[in-house]
């Protein structure tokens, strides 16, 4: 039986708590008698001049971590989808092929992987630092999120490609108006849990010199010393990115259930 709501008894809980990581807080930053200035935050983030609006340096870099963890993602999605539909397939040479992908890629840190596109690959084929970027997250988060699509799927029961080809349906229209349609709906939180891992996997591309997020970050903190307030803000800047995500695929899995 469901456990009944008891809504006070949650709302001391959630206080005791707060309270008890606030103290542990308020102890270890009292024990390193740091200077806290956070008056100095707001103009990092915007100021007005002659009454216009000014993005700051972190507002600038969070755009291009949205930027680059968009289309990454969308790659990501691609590269996913495509591997999960090789693997499921009946040429040998289309399954080796994404099975080597998968190996290679899941078996490597993504640092590496980024620094071998970017000052390997780059040269050869011309591309810069930001397609070089966009290429290595979305190879990476592309091979996980390739097994959420096929394990969502392989969980489509049998009969529904037996009522496809009933219905004289080729393999694509199968996958498009069948299977994929009802995966979605398995598919959906994992993939979000993906695409909450590469934003945060983001923050990697500032050590090929991308002023993301995380590159204006420690750019500041160089030329301030605001370490704490800083990274803090940078941390809050980076919870709102992957809330926000969570929020909206909440959103989708409702209209999803609605419609069914």
């Amino acid at each position: 039986m469901p456990r009944k709501a008891r809504p006070l008894v949650d709302v001391l809980q959630f206080l005791l708590l707060a309270g008890v990581i606030a103290w542990v807080l308020a102890e270890g930053f009292g024990n390193i008698h740091y200077n806290w200035q956070w008056y100095r935050i707001p103009e990092t983030l915007f100021r007005f001049q002659n009454g216009r609006f000014v993005p700051g340096p972190l507002l600038n870099g969070l755009w291009v971590t949205v930027q680059i963890s968009t289309a990454s993602f969308i790659l990501a999605f691609a590269f996913g989808l495509i591997t999960a539909l090789l693997r499921l397939s009946g040429a040998v040479t289309a399954q080796w092929v994404a099975r080597g992908y998968l190996e290679i890629v899941r078996n490597t840190p993504l640092l590496v992987q980024l620094f071998f596109i970017y000052f390997v690959l780059s040269p050869i084929l011309g591309i810069e630092r930001y397609t070089a970027a966009i290429l290595a997250l979305s190879l990476f988060e592309g091979a996980y999120a390739s097994e959420i699509f096929r394990a969502g799927i392989q969980s489509i029961a049998r009969d529904q490609w037996e009522a496809a080809d009933s219905l004289g349906l080729t393999r694509y229209q199968a996958y498009r108006f069948v299977i994929l349609p009802q995966a979605i709906h398995k598919i959906l939180p994992p993939l979000t849990g993906q695409g909450i891992s590469l934003i945060k996997d983001s923050a990697l591309v500032s050590t090929i010199a991308i002023y993301d997020l995380t590159m204006q970050g420690q750019a500041i903190i160089a030329e301030t010393f605001l370490t704490f307030e800083i990274w803090f803000t940078v941390a809050a800047m980076y919870l709102a990115l992957t809330l926000s995500l969570s929020v909206m695929v909440q959103r989708m899995e409702s209209r999803f259930e609605a419609v069914a």
